[in-house]
């Protein structure tokens, strides 16, 4: 009797954790509307990375705090695993998104066109992904995402 009700306390636990784990936080009107401006004011920046970074400091700092800020609301709605981690792949210096480009555009001071163009089509992309899965929250766009992160 002791070991059937171990049993049922271990599928029990198995049942709960499972439901938490496929449970994904509802569409966000503000993460929606905070993503979209991030991503125009990214990109603007963007094009800007062939003159002297020192020309644009100020306004990638404080983009680069925006998208810190907007990681740490993210960081706090529950169930939202799959978006912080992504805010956090963007912001990371090493990532070879947001956080790498600016890294890299302060330690050059100037970047190529070509560079340019071709980051800013890979962050753009990522932007995107984020804003559909914002929008969507369906397994297509999760997956889409969790590719991203996994790299």
């Amino acid at each position: 009797m002791k070991t059937l009700k171990i049993k049922i306390a271990l599928f029990a636990i198995v049942v709960l954790t499972s439901c938490q784990a496929i449970k994904t936080a509802v569409f966000d009107q503000y993460s929606y509307q905070k993503t979209t401006e991030l991503k125009v004011e990214t990109i603007i920046l963007i094009e800007n990375a062939t003159s002297p970074y020192e020309n644009h400091k100020e306004i990638v700092e404080k983009l680069l705090l925006d998208i810190e800020k907007l990681k740490e609301y993210e960081k706090n709605k529950p169930n939202n695993e799959i978006t912080f981690a992504m805010w956090t792949v963007l912001s990371d210096k090493e990532k070879n998104l947001v956080g790498s480009f600016f890294k890299l555009w302060k330690e050059k001071q100037k970047l190529s066109p070509t560079f340019v163009e071709e980051s800013k089509k890979q962050i753009e992309e990522a932007f995107d992904l984020l804003i559909q899965y914002e929008i969507k929250k369906d397994k297509t766009s999760k997956d889409n995402l969790l590719a991203i992160i996994s790299q």
